[in-house]
């Protein structure tokens, strides 16, 4: 993989581990009894040696990104459908399963949150496959909650898929996605780029998978008539729209019965060329498992053996994207080293780190080894556009995104080599790609321009509610950020228009809801940085309103956490304090001039305070969002990179620098 480590990934965080193999000592925590200053510096070097220690040879960071059971489960259902015989490989991922398990039997989708149900059907199938008993104490756990919950029939479309793979569940049941689609113009009313890039990337091949409906043969003790429950869910359930789709979906079907014909044989090739051709020359799709397994699954289905040097190459990615240790395997669903190093590139010059230290040049050259000029499926709405773009991946050329790409050229524009010519030229062919993906309202979305047909999330296939890729406040603030790190002006047209698209989505307490982070302080966080770092008066009452609903979240502790709950129940927001969350605020604080304000120090003493020997924040969990409600994303370095900022900015105040 271009730009990956040499060796098998392993596990990024072992600051003590590292320290010791290097033969150095690790300095205490900061005193309570020195000044805060003192103390604040402190802690800042412990946390900069830790990042100084952990940068890869090659110039770059890489944390782990933890999600849930899913992902190393569908990776057995994966190796097992395609018949590959690696015993060791799959006890090691079910391994990672097991010991993820609750005490309640079950499996969740972050830390702390309650049983899910798909999660569990997965977890619970996938140890059948890897040869647990279902006799096993685990599994009769796992089992009487699925039972208690209503079966495998309340289980989310994709688990579905995956069990009818193997016959556990019958394709007729699942909902159809005709193949023809592929075939649709993208100026079509309808058509597969509307969906978001991550949708689409996993729903062409599945389309394929639904037009073959394979199907594996497993002995009866591998199958799972011990956990189907009938009277699942009625397809008159849910608003008028979705009753729609569901009725629709019936006359797919009846269409779906029409012997095959020249126009489906074509849609089949279209979409086949399709996947090859989206393979990145690392071997992976869409830099993201979803549509990997799905990928290969639809390949194979059409008769690539698993021998074919494409399927070869998307195994090979997928062994890249695990986190193996001697006993266990952990598949995670991306990994994010463009990501880790701006933003702990940001947080070590922010902390008073020299931009010309030699780690941040190499940081710096690594990156710009990253940007994107080739191709991508953003063209499909942005025809006159040059690229210019990052990713969030070692490779993936043709998805980078904007909340990459603005803040890796924050972080460029810091370093001396900005200076050069050709890098500036560089850092322009970014800057202009960003505003090439502004949308119609004014805001920008993650990975393609006016992607927001809302009726997409009301489809069959939409449970996740992930089908689309709307402009949001979160990225739309990181622009505004990046726009006035380069000098653009509040005057400037697309400035006025975030502004304006801003105040829209503006919460009535107060507060921005979070796309990619949890949730309102991650999006209030990223709205107030813009609108400080562009000019805006923060004195104006729509900022003081998310001023004060910071200040009234703020815990007794002095920090602040937000559960992943807060997508589903706006009103119960307030959750244990976590050290991402605590940094977000102060920073949320700070950018509208609250250096002084009680909130402020009591937050810089909740990170002091808590701060390990090893320089880290210790943080279980999960502050970042794959899917709001559905798929939530624990970034291993979020702990440790937001706090260093939050206390390097509020130090350079104190300076009076």
């Amino acid at each position: 993989m271009s730009g990956s480590p040499a060796l098998a990934p392993v596990e990024p965080l072992k600051s003590a581990d590292r320290a010791k193999a290097n033969g150095n000592i690790i300095p205490l925590s900061p005193s309570p009894h020195q000044p805060l200053h003192e103390r604040i510096e402190t802690s800042m070097s412990l946390t900069r040696e830790m990042y100084l220690r952990e940068q890869y040879p090659e110039g770059y960071w890489w944390y782990r990104l933890e999600s849930n059971d899913t992902i190393s489960a569908e990776y057995i259902m994966l190796l097992k459908f395609l018949e590959v015989d690696q015993p060791s490989r799959l006890q090691k991922l079910a391994n990672h399963i097991l010991a993820n398990q609750r005490e309640d039997g079950t499996w969740a989708i972050h830390h702390g949150g309650p049983g899910d149900i798909s999660t569990t059907v997965e977890a619970y199938f996938a140890l059948k496959l890897a040869g647990r008993s279902q006799d096993s104490p685990e599994l009769r756990k796992a089992r009487e909650f699925i039972l208690d919950m209503g079966g495998v029939e309340e289980t989310r479309i994709f688990t579905k898929i995956f069990l009818a793979l193997f016959g556990c569940y019958p394709w007729k049941n699942v909902p159809s996605l005709p193949v023809e689609i592929i075939l649709l113009p993208p100026r079509f009313l309808f058509s597969v780029y509307d969906f978001s890039s991550w949708a689409r990337a996993t729903l062409i091949p599945i389309s394929i998978l639904l037009h073959k409906k394979p199907c594996v043969s497993l002995p009866q003790e591998l199958r799972l008539s011990e956990i189907t429950a009938p009277n699942g869910k009625s397809k008159s359930s849910g608003d008028w729209l979705q009753r729609l789709f569901w009725l629709m979906d019936d006359l797919v079907k009846l269409w779906e019965r029409i012997p095959s014909n020249g126009f489906r044989t074509r849609a089949l090739q279209t979409a086949e060329h399709w996947i090859i051709s989206h393979q990145e020359t690392s071997g992976d799709w869409g830099g993201i498992q979803p549509a990997m397994v799905n990928s290969l699954l639809a390949l194979h289905t059409l008769g690539y053996p698993k021998s074919h040097p494409v399927m070869q190459k998307g195994l090979e990615a997928l062994e890249q994207f695990c986190l193996e240790t001697e006993d266990s395997i952990e598949l995670q669903a991306c990994v994010s080293p463009v990501w880790d190093t701006a933003l702990t590139c940001l947080a070590l010059i922010q902390s008073g780190v020299s931009a010309d230290h030699p780690a941040i040049s190499a940081g710096a050259r690594w990156l710009l080894d990253r940007q994107v000029f080739g191709g991508g499926d953003w063209q499909v709405k942005v025809r006159d556009g040059n690229p210019g773009g990052w990713a969030f991946e070692f490779k993936n050329d043709h998805y980078p995104d904007v909340d990459d790409t603005a803040v890796v050229l924050m972080f460029l524009n810091l370093v001396p080599e900005s200076a050069d010519e050709e890098v500036r030229a560089r850092l322009e062919a970014g800057i202009q790609w960003v505003f090439n993906m502004r949308g119609k309202d004014g805001g920008w979305g993650a990975f393609d321009k006016d992607n927001n047909k809302s009726y997409l999330n009301k489809i069959p296939f939409a449970d996740l509610e992930a089908m689309i890729d709307p402009s949001t406040a979160d990225l739309t603030g990181r622009v505004l950020e990046m726009m006035g790190k380069f000098g653009y002006s509040i005057d400037h047209p697309y400035a006025r228009d975030a502004i304006r698209f801003i105040r829209e989505k503006q919460e009535r307490n107060g507060s921005w809801w979070g796309r990619w982070g949890v949730n309102y302080i991650y999006g209030t966080w990223s709205v107030l940085s813009g609108l400080s770092r562009i000019g805006e008066d923060m004195n104006k009452p729509y900022v003081r309103r998310a001023v004060a609903w910071l200040k009234a979240s703020q815990n007794h502790d002095g920090g602040w956490g937000e559960p992943c709950d807060s997508y589903k129940d706006p009103h119960g927001c307030s959750g244990p304090s976590t050290a991402s969350q605590t940094a977000w605020a102060i920073l949320s604080l700070m950018a509208a001039g609250e250096y002084e304000s009680d909130s402020v120090l009591r937050g810089i003493h909740f990170l002091l305070d808590r701060q390990t020997e090893t320089g880290t924040w210790e943080e279980q969990e999960f502050t970042g969002t794959g899917f709001p409600k559905f798929f939530m994303i624990r970034y291993h370095n979020y702990r440790n990179c937001f706090p260093l900022m939050a206390l390097g900015n509020y130090l350079r105040y104190l300076k009076g620098v």
